[in-house]
């Protein structure tokens, strides 16, 4: 295979800069839907549960297909990921301004779940390689800068594009810059890989991805899938039940299949019934490599107490993020709009200047100790949580806006020193598979659950009482990361005795 070429530190600073774009459009594609929940409730005659599992379509479909994209990214190209991750998620977000059914858009938000699924193992992979030493949390920090930038962003234009032209335009509007950045992502150079071009059927027989491969592998969640469709169909048209009532029923088969097939993973994983060695030689078989992958991250202590952790506190923030602007329109008087608007300013400089000052000290803490960029994220997520706690008992809108900027301001400190903690104790070759894992574990296990949850609760008892689980959950889950720290400087100097691209069994 040809040698690539070391890229220039002006070509990676590039490359950073373009991928924080597009995970700032990521993350503006994604959180647009918050700001919109009151349109788009009275326009087609929601409850606040069908709102809540809008918000979860996205959510189920992205954590389900991260891990198997995050494979892909190991083994293929990582630009190609990228850029039809980036071309499919801004195709749907604009379609969902033409839907006229709540079905409808949850079909579209779900595969906007798809495509940004793509992205995040691939991008996170490629930064860690182009800054492998020095400054990494800061570099991934700026990567994830998108997430703190573009979740507010999404919401502040969505209110106010969804004030003067509606909240159909607002998606459209949102989804259309995606395309320009799919281009340019498909023309940036890999910094460690060399991927020949293979055509696409190609390329899946050589990752064993066929079609009894995929079948036997992931036969129960389709089972599952198929069964809740038709029983959720049963209940709508022929009992006449309740419109929430067909969504929990397709959900619970849903998650009961994925659960089924994890379970089947891990047994096959405590079996060793694969080879010791499935990220060596050549490309492999993909789905060897998934499993192979699972094995490492259960026997990494580090990492099991961050996917836990990370759990629980994209249960709490992902959910403080998404309920938002509702609790801000029901418990504060506030319009749409003004919701919004207030969330995308302080939640703009709040977040982008924790995002960054988190990855900053991060980096400055680990001249001194290998824990810091752990730390720093536990400690961030514990301290943002009691402020969420105080800020959700306020109801005058001069102290709500300062303890809100302070609250976001922790929060976001973990963004970039996690993924540097995990990459951390993760050989580099299949960085990207244990991303995918990553974030298949803590969105299924997290916000997935958090948006409808909080939304029947809502329902029962009012959003004011409802919220109040969320910074609970991301104090719980800044301390699971804080006990990351007493093994992770084992598992740091395991991870840099692989040999690169190859796990061994310890």
């Amino acid at each position: 295979m040809r040698t690539p070429t070391p890229p220039s530190s002006g070509y990676s600073a590039y490359a950073l800069g373009l991928l924080a774009l597009i995970n700032l459009l990521n993350y503006l594609d994604r959180n647009v839907i918050f700001a919109l929940f009151e349109p788009i409730k009275h326009d087609l005659l929601l409850t606040d549960a069908q709102l809540g599992w809008l918000g979860s379509a996205y959510i189920l479909v992205f954590s389900i297909a991260a891990l198997p994209f995050g494979v892909l990214s190991d083994l293929r190209s990582r630009r190609a990921v990228i850029s039809g991750g980036v071309a499919v998620w801004s195709t749907f977000t604009l379609l969902s301004g033409l839907v006229r059914s709540f079905w409808g858009l949850f079909a579209c938000r779900a595969m906007v779940g798809i495509g940004e699924s793509a992205y995040g193992p691939a991008s996170q992979s490629l930064v860690a390689d182009f800054y492998p030493r020095r400054g990494r949390a800061m570099a991934m920090a700026i990567l994830m800068s998108g997430v703190a930038l573009g979740g507010v962003l999404g919401i502040y234009l969505g209110g106010l594009l969804e004030a003067v032209y509606g909240w159909r335009v607002a998606f459209m509007a949102v989804g259309a810059p995606g395309f320009l950045l799919a281009f340019l992502a498909a023309r940036l150079r890999d910094p460690t890989r060399v991927v020949d071009r293979i055509p696409v059927m190609q390329s899946l027989r050589a990752l064993g991805i066929g079609a009894n491969t995929v079948l036997r592998q992931f036969l129960p969640l389709m089972v599952m899938s198929g069964m809740g469709a038709l029983v959720a169909f049963w209940l709508a048209r022929v009992r006449q039940a309740d419109a929430t009532l067909d969504i929990a029923v397709l959900a619970a088969f849903i998650a009961g299949g994925m659960t089924l097939t994890i379970v089947r993973w891990v047994r096959h994983i405590r079996a060793d019934q694969i080879d010791a060695t499935p990220f060596g030689g050549g490309v492999g078989e993909a789905l060897g490599e998934m499993i192979g992958a699972l094995r490492f991250v259960l026997r990494t202590p580090t990492l099991v107490y961050l996917f836990v952790g990370g759990a629980l506190f994209s249960f709490g923030v992902n959910g403080l993020i998404g309920w938002a602007p509702t609790f801000l329109s029901r418990e504060l008087a506030l319009s749409p709009s003004q919701a919004a608007k207030l969330l995308g300013v302080s939640g703009f400089v709040a977040g982008t200047g924790g995002t960054l000052f988190g990855g900053f000290l991060a980096d400055w803490l680990n001249r001194y100790t290998r824990r810091g960029r752990i730390l720093t994220a536990s400690t961030g997520l514990i301290v943002g949580g009691v402020l969420a706690m105080w800020l959700l008992q306020i109801r005058d809108l001069d102290l709500f806006v300062p303890v809100f900027l302070m609250s976001f301001f922790f929060m976001t400190w973990f963004n970039g020193p996690m993924a540097a903690a995990i990459f951390d104790v993760v050989p580099a070759r299949i960085g990207a598979t244990v991303m995918g894992a990553y974030l298949l574990f803590i969105h299924l296990a997290g916000d997935a659950i958090s948006f409808p949850l909080i939304g029947y609760l809502s329902d029962a008892f009012g959003i004011n009482v409802a919220i109040l689980i969320l910074p609970v959950a991301t104090m719980a889950g800044g301390a699971v990361v804080a006990a990351g720290a007493i093994p992770a400087l084992h598992d740091m100097a395991r991870a840099a005795t692989r040999v690169t691209g190859t796990y061994r069994s310890q």
